[in-house]
C-alpha cells in the first residue's frame, strides 16, 4: 500500500473531491484480512516498547461523518493494545466548565502522557467543523482556530507527542446504507437517532469544512491522512498499517535494567 497517496503533505493544493472514498489501491479484501492479525500483534509489541521506553507518546485523531467508522477503527485496529497504556477520549458537546475556558483546554487535558497511546474520537477539529456548519460562533472566531490548532499541535510535537490524524472519508451513499443497516439490526439500531439523519442535510457544508480543515491543518508535525472508508476492511487495514509504520519509525529499544546489587 502506498501510504504517500493517503498523506496530505500540506505543501500542495488539496482537493477532497479528488479522493475516492471507495479506493483500495488494488489491495484485496483477502490480503487485508490476512494482514490484520499481524498488524494487531505487531502493534501490541510496539506499544509495549513505547510504554517501557517512556520517551514519547502517540496521539491518534479520528474524524469523519457519522457512521464513517471511528468506533469500528478503534475496536479492530487497537484490539491488541494493553489498556494500561492506552486511552480513548470522545469529545461530546462542551459542558459549562469547558465553555469557561479556551476551546483547547479540554483537549490538552486529554493528551496522552509519555509511554502511552491516546485516541481522540472527534477532537479539537469539532470547533472548526460543527461550530462552522451550524454557526455556533462567528466566522471571525472559527477562522483563527486553524492557526491556534496548528500552533497547539506544533507545541505537542516539540514535546515528543507524535500526532496522526485520520479523516475517514465516506460517500453519502455509503453513509445512507449504513444508517439503514443500523435501523434493520437490533444490535445496532440503538446507535441511530433522528439527529443523525438531520445532519445529512448538511453533508455538502461538512465536506467543505473538512476540505478547509485538511488543507489548512496538515503540517509536517501533524499530517492528515485521508482514509477511503466505504470499505470497512480497507479502512482498518490502512489505519493499522500507518500506525504500525509510525511506531516502527521511532526505532525504540527496551531500557537497560538496573542490576546493581545496592
Amino acid at each position: 500500500m502506498d501510504i504517500g497517496r493517503l498523506k496530505v503533505d500540506g505543501a500542495t493544493k488539496f482537493k477532497l473531491s479528488r479522493c475516492a472514498p471507495d479506493d483500495t489501491q488494488g489491495v484485496s479484501k483477502d490480503h487485508a484480512a490476512k494482514a490484520m492479525p499481524a498488524h494487531v500483534e505487531r502493534l501490541a509489541a510496539l506499544h509495549d516498547l513505547l510504554y517501557a521506553e517512556h520517551k514519547r507518546s502517540l496521539l491518534i485523531v479520528l474524524q469523519g461523518m457519522d457512521a464513517a467508522g471511528k468506533d469500528g477503527t478503534i475496536k479492530h485496529v487497537m484490539s491488541g493494545v494493553n489498556p494500561q497504556g492506552c486511552s480513548v477520549t470522545s469529545f461530546k458537546q462542551p459542558g459549562t466548565q469547558d465553555l469557561d475556558h479556551d476551546f483547547l483546554w479540554r483537549i490538552h487535558a486529554a493528551v496522552p502522557p509519555k509511554g502511552s497511546i491516546g485516541i481522540f474520537n472527534r477532537s479539537q477539529y469539532e470547533d472548526v467543523l460543527i461550530s462552522r456548519v451550524h454557526a455556533l460562533v462567528p466566522p471571525a472566531i472559527w477562522k483563527k482556530r486553524y492557526r491556534e490548532i496548528n500552533d497547539f499541535e506544533k507545541m505537542l510535537s516539540e514535546n515528543n507527542v507524535c500526532i496522526l490524524k485520520f479523516f475517514l472519508h465516506m460517500s453519502s451513499k455509503e453513509q445512507r446504507r449504513r444508517f439503514d443497516e443500523r435501523l434493520a439490526d437490533p444490535s445496532k439500531n440503538w446507535k441511530a437517532s433522528p439527529a443523525d439523519f438531520k445532519e445529512r442535510e448538511y453533508w455538502h457544508q461538512y465536506q467543505s469544512a473538512y476540505q478547509d480543515v485538511i488543507e489548512q491543518c496538515s503540517t509536517r508535525e501533524a499530517p492528515w491522512y485521508v482514509i477511503p472508508s466505504d470499505h470497512r476492511w480497507f479502512r482498518n487495514f490502512a489505519v493499522g498499517e500507518i500506525v504500525v509504520r509510525t511506531l516502527e519509525s521511532f526505532k525504540m529499544h527496551y531500557p537497560k535494567g538496573d542490576n546493581s546489587s545496592g
